[in-house]
């Protein structure tokens, strides 16, 4: 097997004087490519490894970005001023860096305007070009006709 570790010749050695030096050290013998020919092995501080792999984990995922999600509800019949209400809390979640999920929820018979619906949903698309692009068309699921507009990149 291959030995690597501070303070010892890297080399390859039989594992029961890789083991030795470990244990001259007081330090543990690690497998680190079982897959290698011949396999490497490292003499290391297993416990100290583990705390320092997950202190890793926790840095990565702090820097992960959240994707948040808001939702704005329409019906078919939408008047211009709500749609405007609504378009400006749009704005305001896309410039906030959030994806906006936009539906319109059709009530009984309602579900005969589905054109109304989709023509709501591209024009709030159409307003907000200029600061976010279309994720997903207008789609239609059970009751509802939805649309997922995220920002642009650059925007935030």
């Amino acid at each position: 097997m291959r030995l690597v570790g501070e303070g010892i010749e890297p080399g390859v050695y039989p594992i029961r004087r890789a083991l030795e030096f470990a244990e001259e050290q007081g330090l543990d013998l690690v497998e680190i490519s079982p897959n290698a020919d011949p396999p490497v092995c490292k003499v290391l501080d297993y416990k100290k490894f583990l705390f320092e792999q997950k202190k890793k984990q926790k840095e990565l995922k702090a820097k992960a970005t959240k994707i948040v999600v808001k939702e704005i509800r329409f019906g078919p019949n939408t008047d211009d001023h709500d749609f405007e209400f609504k378009l400006k809390h749009a704005k305001e979640f896309i410039e906030q860096g959030a994806k906006v999920r936009a539906f319109v929820f059709f009530r009984g018979r309602s579900i005969v305007y589905k054109e109304q619906g989709e023509i709501l949903l591209l024009r709030l698309a159409n307003e907000l070009e200029d600061i976010a692009k279309v994720e997903m068309l207008p789609k239609m699921e059970g009751k509802k006709m939805f649309i997922i507009i995220a920002p642009k990149k650059g925007k935030k």
